[in-house]
C-alpha cells in the first residue's frame, strides 16, 4: 500500500519554492522579463532624448525654455575701448530682461542683434552662450552649478574696435550705401567695421507688437539696412585689385624693376580675341610703360597684360594669399567668400587681373590686401575680438595675433608700398594725403550692371604711418561706396576722403 506524503517540490522544482513558497509560473517569468525590457527601453529612449537629441531639441523653434533662460538675467556686454555698447533692461513680462544698445546703428555691423523673437546674429550670436551666462567657462564650481542649476552671470566680449576710427568711418559714409574696414596690419586687429545704411538692433529686441512692426519695416526696406556690407557683401573691386596683380608680377619675377619697361603693348588686344582692353586715360596708350607709371595712371592695358604673363596659377595663388576663395574666413563672424576664378581663358584672366570679369571681394578682404602689403607681405588673420571675460573682468579666452598667409617677401612688399605711395602723391589717390604722414593707396571705380548701367562702385584701399617712423603702419583701410547721389562717382573722389578720415583718427591716437 503506497503512503501518501508531502510533495517533494524543492528549490527549482515545478511544485514549490524555497522554504515551501509557491513556485514562479512561466507566465510570471515572462511578465517579469517584459517589465525589464520596458525599463531598458525607457532608459534607452531617455538617453536618446536627453543626450543624443539634446542640441536638436534645445534649438527647436518650438522650445522656448532656452529663450526664457537666456533673458532671465541681464546679458553680458559687448565692449568698445573698454566701454559697453550694449545693456539690458527689466521688462516685467514673460522674459525678465530685454537687450538694449547704446548708439545701436553705429555698431550694428559688429554687435548684430539679440532679439527675443528673431534670435541672435553677429557677435551676439557667436558668443550667445557666454553673454547669456550658459558658457561652462564661466562656472566657478561646475559640479555644484550643475546640481543647484545656478546660472552664472553673463560674460563680456571685448572687441578690438577703436572708437575714434569707428566714428570716422560711420560719419564718412553718412547716408550712402557702403562699408569701411580698418585693420592694424601687424596684428590683424579690426579697428573699424561699418556698414551703411544701418539699423537700430534695439528696435526689435523684445517680443511685442512694436518689435514685430519694426522688424517688418526693416525687412521691406529696399536699402537693406540689415545687410552687413563690410563682411557679407561682395563687389567687383575694380582697379584696387591691381595691387594684387602688381604684387604677383614682382613676386614671380615677371617684373624685377618697377621703373623698367614692362613690354606691355599698346593697344593691348585681349588674348584669343579682337577686343582691345581700353584705358580710362590716353596717357596709358603708350607701349612698354613701366609698372610704376601704370599704377599711378591706373592703366588697364599694362596690369591686364602682366596678369596674363604671371599666369593663372600665380594669380590665383597671390589672390588666395590675401583671402580670396576662402569660404571659412571667420573674424569670428563668418565673412562671405571673395572670388577669383581658378579656371579661365587668358582673356578672362586679363580682365580678372584688373578687378573685372568674375572677380569680387568683400571690403574685409580688400582691407587684408592693404594690410598685408603694409606689413611687409605678412597677412594676419583679421580678428574682431580681443578677449572674452567673466562679469568681473577675469579673462576666459584671450585672442592672439595669427599669421594668415605669407603673401610675398619683404623686399617685394616694399616695392608695392612704393607703388601705392606714388598713387597718393602723384596719381588718383591725392585726396587721401595726410600732412605729416606717409600714405599709400589705390583707387578703384568698378562698373557693374547690364551694359555697365549701374552706378559704379567707388573703392579705395590704403595704409598710413607717421612720416619717418619705422615698422608696419598702424592702420590699413578699405572703403567702398556702393551707391551715391554724387554725379562724379570715382574712388578718388568718394572713397579716398573717408579712408583719410579713418586713418587720421588712428594716427591722432598714436
Amino acid at each position: 500500500m503506497r503512503r501518501r506524503g508531502r510533495s517533494r517540490g524543492g528549490p527549482g522544482s515545478p511544485g514549490g519554492g524555497p522554504q515551501g513558497l509557491p513556485g514562479i509560473s512561466t507566465t510570471g517569468r515572462r511578465a517579469g522579463t517584459f517589465c525589464v525590457l520596458l525599463i531598458v527601453a525607457l532608459i534607452a529612449q531617455a538617453t536618446r532624448v536627453q543626450v543624443f537629441r539634446k542640441d536638436e531639441l534645445d534649438h527647436n523653434p518650438a522650445n522656448q525654455r532656452l529663450t526664457v533662460q537666456r533673458y532671465d538675467q541681464p546679458r553680458g556686454n559687448i565692449l568698445v575701448d573698454g566701454q559697453p555698447v550694449t545693456g539690458s533692461t527689466p521688462t516685467g513680462g514673460r522674459f525678465d530682461y530685454e537687450r538694449t544698445y547704446t548708439d545701436g546703428p553705429r555698431y550694428a555691423a559688429v554687435t548684430g542683434f539679440s532679439s527675443q523673437t528673431y534670435g541672435n546674429t553677429q557677435l551676439e550670436g557667436v558668443y550667445d552662450d557666454l553673454l547669456s551666462g550658459t558658457d561652462s567657462r564661466l562656472a566657478g564650481w561646475a559640479l555644484w552649478d550643475a546640481v543647484s542649476r545656478r546660472q552664472n552671470p553673463g560674460g563680456d566680449v571685448v572687441t578690438t574696435l577703436d572708437r575714434a576710427a569707428q566714428d570716422a568711418a560711420v560719419k564718412g559714409l553718412g547716408r550712402q550705401q557702403g562699408a569701411v574696414v580698418a585693420i592694424e596690419p601687424a596684428t590683424g586687429r579690426i579697428l573699424a567695421l561699418a556698414s551703411t545704411p544701418s539699423y537700430d538692433p534695439g528696435s526689435f529686441a523684445g517680443s511685442g507688437a512694436a518689435d514685430r512692426r519694426a522688424w517688418d519695416r526693416l525687412q521691406a526696406d529696399p536699402d537693406q539696412p540689415m545687410l552687413n556690407r563690410a563682411l557679407r557683401q561682395i563687389y567687383p573691386p575694380g582697379s584696387t585689385f591691381k595691387v594684387v596683380t602688381a604684387a604677383a608680377a614682382l613676386q614671380d619675377g615677371v617684373v624685377s624693376d618697377p621703373a623698367a619697361p614692362t613690354g606691355a603693348p599698346s593697344p593691348y588686344v585681349l588674348p584669343g580675341t579682337t577686343t582691345t582692353l581700353v584705358n580710362d586715360t590716353a596717357a596709358c596708350d603708350r607701349p612698354d610703360l613701366p609698372l610704376d607709371t601704370a599704377m599711378v595712371l591706373s592703366c588697364n592695358s599694362v596690369l591686364g597684360y602682366l596678369g596674363v604673363q604671371v599666369g593663372q596659377e600665380g594669380m590665383v595663388s597671390m589672390a588666395e594669399n590675401f583671402g580670396f576663395n576662402d569660404a571659412s574666413l571667420d573674424v569670428p563672424v563668418r565673412a562671405a567668400r571673395s572670388n577669383f576664378d581658378t579656371e579661365m581663358e587668358p582673356s578672362q584672366l586679363a580682365l580678372s587681373s584688373i578687378g573685372q570679369f568674375d572677380t569680387a571681394a568683400t571690403p574685409l578682404v580688400m582691407a587684408m590686401v592693404a594690410a598685408g602689403v603694409a606689413n611687409g607681405g605678412r597677412v594676419m588673420y583679421p580678428q574682431l575680438v580681443d578677449r572674452l571675460t567673466k562679469s568681473d573682468g577675469t579673462a576666459v579666452q584671450v585672442m592672439r595675433p595669427e599669421l594668415y598667409k605669407e603673401a610675398m617677401g619683404a623686399a617685394v612688399a616694399g616695392q608695392v608700398q612704393g607703388l601705392m605711395t606714388d598713387v597718393v602723391e602723384q596719381g588718383t589717390g591725392r585726396a587721401a594725403r595726410i600732412p605729416g604722414a606717409t600714405v599709400g593707396g589705390k583707387t578703384g571705380t568698378a562698373q557693374h550692371g547690364v551694359g555697365n548701367s549701374g552706378v559704379p562702385y567707388a573703392w579705395f584701399i590704403s595704409w598710413a604711418r607717421p612720416a619717418g617712423s619705422a615698422g608696419p603702419p598702424p592702420v590699413a583701410v578699405a572703403v567702398v561706396v556702393a551707391d551715391s547721389d554724387a554725379t562724379d562717382v570715382t574712388g578718388g573722389r568718394l572713397a579716398a576722403p573717408i579712408a583719410r578720415s579713418v586713418m587720421q583718427a588712428v594716427l591722432d591716437e598714436g
